[in-house]
């Protein structure tokens, strides 16, 4: 014979039992059954401790409806009655509710903790970006710091001799360090410089390039994320480039370094003398970056369709794991360093005049300041068109090896930092 078990179970106290439905003195359990309406009205009447047929099925209907109301109770009990080969199983279902109020608890925390994950990745993935672009900084502006001061010493102090007699000059009265005098100051600020300048640049091609919905990056957006990233660079980084051209101007010497320069500029010409020449910076430094990262995007993004490309890339694929940091450019070492140089030397000479024009700008004091067009007119007329190309030849000898090893380092420190 079929066996029928019944088991009611709730959270709340007795005292505190509420029901899915009203019940009343005829009732021996303080509970009712979610009867299917599948299930045929003997089984109803088997189960109903009413004597009144009608009474029983008028419960069970109540049982339907509240059962729907219900819904949003917390604590509520239930019975489900299911069958079997052997006859009328009960299986418990208690706390239904309440488990899926749990799970869904549960699930708000799981989710609140992945968003902490993927944000602290995103954290430490910033900060190796950050610290691929320094370290590229600082290795190529200590390798070419002769070079720069060279040129420095061409559109600063306005040398007329040749870049021969020049070398020798220096090196005979400041000796062979006379050549990285400027240097701490010029890794300061290339250091944040060229970090943020990295980081941003990515950051903007990624995002125009989700916007657009493209599969690759168009010549256009790599020029607009370049010229962005110059921007932001040279707001954040412009008052240490001041100092620094301070210093190594005439007289620069007597004021006591880095801190000291910037205390004499401070108490002297006030706060937004640091920002001189900010105008002419941008309008240097946006198409500047913007050519500097286009023609690398557009030569890399050239080489790497090409049919060498492609099964350069596939080989690294099939070795995947085995090959070193090296290998595992996606150029290889020379056709980085040859494209950094590439880049390096049209954004040069395509901008060189404003470089000369914002140096001009920096070393002005507050009583005949000049605006950069008025100073940009000057240099004109005191030394020809010429004049706005002083110490082309120098700055190119010193772009090409900076542009390309700081390419080819950050290239290498992404790969080694493991940067996404």
């Amino acid at each position: 014979m079929p066996k029928f078990h019944i088991q009611f179970k709730n959270s709340r106290p007795d005292s505190q039992v509420h029901l899915p439905f009203p019940s009343n003195s005829n009732s021996l359990a303080p509970g009712g059954l979610f009867i299917d309406p599948l299930f045929p009205s003997s089984l109803i009447d088997f189960v109903s401790p009413f004597k009144d047929v009608s009474a029983s099925r008028k419960t069970a209907c109540a049982t339907r409806r509240q059962k729907r109301e219900a819904v949003a109770v917390k604590d509520v009990f239930f019975l489900s009655v299911s069958l079997s080969n052997d006859g009328l199983v009960s299986e418990h279902k208690g706390f239904q509710l309440q488990n899926e109020v749990k799970k869904s608890n549960n699930g708000v925390v799981a989710e609140a903790k992945r968003n902490v994950r993927v944000r602290r990745r995103g954290a430490v993935n910033t900060t190796k970006h950050l610290w691929a672009g320094a370290i590229a900084a600082m290795v190529s502006r200590t390798f070419v710091a002769p070079l720069e001061r060279l040129k420095l010493e061409y559109i600063v102090r306005g040398e007329q001799r040749n870049i021969f007699e020049l070398v020798k000059k220096i090196a005979l009265t400041q000796g062979l360090l006379g050549f990285w005098k400027g240097n701490l100051i010029n890794v300061l600020r290339t250091a944040p410089f060229k970090a943020v300048n990295f980081y941003a640049y990515d950051t903007y091609r990624k995002q125009l390039l989700r916007l657009s919905g493209n599969e690759e990056t168009t010549n256009s957006e790599r020029f607009i994320a370049g010229a962005a990233a110059g921007i932001t660079a040279t707001v954040l980084c412009l008052p240490l480039d001041t100092i620094r051209t301070k210093i190594v101007a005439p007289g620069g010497e007597a004021l006591g370094g880095v801190i000291g320069a910037f205390r004499h500029m401070i108490q002297t010409e006030g706060f937004f003398s640091l920002y001189k020449g900010l105008v002419p910076s941008i309008a240097s430094m946006a198409p500047s970056a913007a050519v500097f990262y286009s023609v690398y995007d557009m030569l890399k993004s050239a080489y790497l369709r090409s049919p060498e490309g492609r099964r350069r890339i596939q080989n690294m694929s099939q070795i995947g794991q085995e090959l070193n940091a090296l290998d595992q450019l996606e150029l290889g070492p020379m056709r980085t360093l040859l494209y950094g140089a590439i880049a390096g030397a049209c954004a040069e000479v395509a901008t060189y005049p404003f470089e000369v024009v914002r140096r001009q700008l920096q070393l002005q004091v507050q009583a005949s300041k000049m605006g950069a067009l008025a100073t940009g007119v000057r240099i004109v007329e005191q030394g020809g068109i010429s004049a706005l190309y002083a110490g082309l030849i120098p700055s190119l000898l010193q772009v090409l090896p900076s542009a390309s090893i700081s390419y080819f380092v950050y290239e290498f420190m992404k790969i080694v930092l493991k940067v996404d």
